[in-house]
């Protein structure tokens, strides 16, 4: 299997292609996996700023069709052509796809570096591609190990430590513009129940915020603020909690968008000062609210330019622990790719060993020289399986695999690729018995009726 992602982010294209990119963002792995494509698993980390697919192709030769498929199915989804999807993308491949996965969790990689919520969607990304069967076996370890590797930096470093996210950015941004950092005395109204409106709501509750109403186009905002203390509000009263305002915060990237017309209708004979916060990708207000009197607009761009950086020794220790999860797991890939050719060239053994028992046993039959005979035989294939297991580990550990299965096919005509179908194994051996159920004694002298052993030689330990 070889490991794949595409990333497009903050860092390398504008939010509003990643917008656009994340429509229909959920049922891409389910859709790509439905089809006859070459795409063993997938899992999709869409946030605010980023929007990554991760997928297995089945070998070498399938990873630019399977790079091509997921392309396609993000272009049926989006409305944007292939070819402008292809270059939206950042295409990371093997070693990189894990350290920039584990950069990510740890918040390395987020518009405010050493976030902390990151880590929750990363976990997420992956429940969500495990309920819905997307996430293949290497998936999984590659996302359970990035979790392992955001507690191991959150818990050696001090990144993250003061607790900034984007919203907290946001707010101090609110409170920078209005003049004063005292929210007892501020009118809010957050759009949105998801997990950043949550994130917005726990804020605004540490900074005692007067008042907070909580709108949402799905209905969801009376469940919302049951736990929370906040107002639900519903289409009959939102224009005056808006009017009242002191703050508004998107974080709902829903269909009703707020047009600048709208709430210039909706402020009109006001003169008290109003910013608007808008966190969702996709937009809750028309960017031209920017424009409109006693407005000011704090977008995630704004939030990116303003976010603090962090301390240069800080970032180091983290990126060092990130780049030694990064080798640990690649080096634990190599050997899990090893262990195919390793069971390969045991049967192949096994195979070379029946034959020449069966051609003993057709002469001898089942005689204690026989056994003898198997005996011997079978410790002189653990001996001689010994060196190529240890070597076997040795090369993967160096990234070497592939010599090592060049080898087995130069040497043994052992073909390590895909088959279209999987090999069905054969029976289990079971001894002929007589009548009474009694096995044929040894040295009956009827090899047709010969116990004979399929114990796997297995070689020494490395």
């Amino acid at each position: 299997m070889v490991l794949l992602s595409l990333v497009a982010t903050h860092s390398n294209v504008d939010l509003e292609t990643v917008a656009r990119l994340s429509v229909g963002a959920p049922q891409v792995p389910s859709a790509v996996l439905a089809d006859d494509r070459p795409v063993s698993g997938a899992v999709v980390l869409s946030t605010c700023n980023r929007f990554e697919i991760y997928f297995e192709a089945p070998s070498e030769e399938d990873v630019e069709a399977a790079r091509s498929a997921i392309i396609s199915t993000i272009s049926s989804y989006s409305g944007i052509p292939e070819p402008s999807v292809s270059s939206a993308f950042v295409t990371k491949k093997g070693g990189s796809v894990a350290k920039h996965l584990f950069a990510v969790g740890a918040g390395l990689d987020s518009a405010v570096v050493g976030e902390r919520e990151i880590a929750g969607q990363v976990r997420r990304a992956l429940i969500e591609a495990q309920a819905s069967g997307a996430a293949s076996k290497g998936l999984v370890r590659l996302f359970q190990a990035a979790s392992r590797t955001a507690k191991d930096v959150g818990a050696r470093t001090v990144l993250g430590s003061d607790g900034r996210s984007i919203v907290s950015v946001a707010l101090e941004l609110a409170g920078d513009i209005s003049g004063s950092a005292d929210w007892s005395q501020k009118s809010v109204v957050l759009f949105g129940t998801g997990a950043y409106a949550g994130a917005t709501m726990a804020l605004l509750s540490e900074k005692k915020a007067g008042e907070v109403a909580v709108f949402s186009s799905s209905g969801r905002a009376e469940a919302f603020v049951a736990s929370r203390n906040g107002r639900a509000l519903d289409a009959d009263s939102l224009a005056g909690a808006i009017r009242e305002a002191d703050v508004i915060i998107g974080c709902s990237g829903s269909d009703a968008r707020i047009e600048a017309s709208d709430l210039a209708s909706i402020r009109e004979g006001s003169s008290s000062p109003l910013v608007v916060i808008d966190l969702a990708l996709s937009h809750d207000f028309d960017p031209a609210v920017a424009n409109l009197d006693n407005v000011e607009l704090i977008t995630l761009e704004s939030v990116r330019l303003a976010a603090p950086e962090e301390q240069a020794e800080t970032l180091r220790q983290a990126g060092e622990l990130v780049q030694q999860a990064a080798d640990a797991f690649e080096e634990q890939q190599n050997t899990r790719a090893m262990d195919a050719a390793i069971v390969a060239l045991r049967k192949h053994t096994q195979q070379v060993l029946d034959a020449e028992m069966k051609r003993v046993r057709s002469q001898h039959g089942c005689t204690a020289a026989a056994e003898e005979v198997e005996l011997a035989l079978r410790r002189m294939v653990r001996q001689l399986l010994h060196t190529p297991t240890v070597r076997a580990r040795e090369l993967a550990a160096e990234g070497r695999q592939d010599d090592y299965t060049a080898a087995l096919e130069a040497l043994y005509g052992i073909d390590l690729r895909p088959t279209a179908a999987p090999e069905v194994p054969a029976a289990p051996f079971r001894p002929a018995l007589h009548p009474a159920g009694v096995p044929h004694p040894a040295g009956s002298g009827d090899p047709a009726q010969c116990p004979v052993s399929h114990e796997p030689p297995a070689a020494a330990s490395a």
